[in-house]
């Protein structure tokens, strides 16, 4: 499977994610974090995350910055059930508000479980902000404070979300229709 080979249909484009990321920071200064660290989840929101930091940094937040990589899907396009730690934060959580940043918010058992370990750390409180949700897809009870969008119930690549690794580099939410050829590629935009 090459990214070259296959067409991707635009679902939200680089304009409409650049407003909510400002949307986005908006309601986070209104939610008066205190002593505000972000972990941002791994590797799909790592875009998201730096968009939405740099958001938070014009709207007057400096928050302390810090990452985890959590896994469901391996190399799947559906996640197995199972959450996995890859790599853990490392700074100190423990009387801290968190804002725990997420490309999807799906099933919701990578963010609870995110969210219920860095709660058992100590954390004040712990928001929770994601690019995407499915919300006919939740096995638990989650809800993100803060959503870019609704998503369709379709598999999305780009902005840091992948097929088997592949279309992270995309500035732009899509779905890949992997049976048309490479002069498709980017199709509707």
């Amino acid at each position: 499977m090459t990214t070259a080979s296959h067409r991707v249909r635009v679902l939200f484009d680089e304009s409409a994610i650049a407003r909510r990321n400002e949307e986005i920071a908006a309601a986070i200064v209104a939610a008066a974090p205190r002593d505000l660290l972000v972990v941002a989840v791994l590797k799909g929101s790592f875009m998201f995350a730096a968009d939405l930091l740099r958001a938070l940094h014009r709207v007057g937040l400096a928050p302390q910055v810090e990452f985890v990589h959590l896994s469901s899907y391996r190399t799947g396009t559906v996640s197995s059930g199972q959450v996995e730690i890859l790599r853990d934060v490392q700074s100190e959580v423990r009387g801290r508000d968190v804002l725990l940043i997420d490309d999807i918010l799906e099933s919701g058992r990578t963010l609870v479980f995110a969210k219920d370990l860095l709660v058992a750390r100590g954390a004040q409180r712990v928001m929770t902000a994601v690019l995407l949700e499915k919300p006919g897809k939740r096995a638990v009870t989650m809800d993100a404070d803060f959503v870019g969008f609704t998503c369709p119930d379709v598999f999305v690549v780009g902005y840091g979300m992948d097929a088997a690794h592949a279309f992270r580099q995309l500035p732009f939410v899509g779905v890949v229709d992997f049976e048309n050829t490479e002069s498709d590629l980017f199709g509707e935009r």
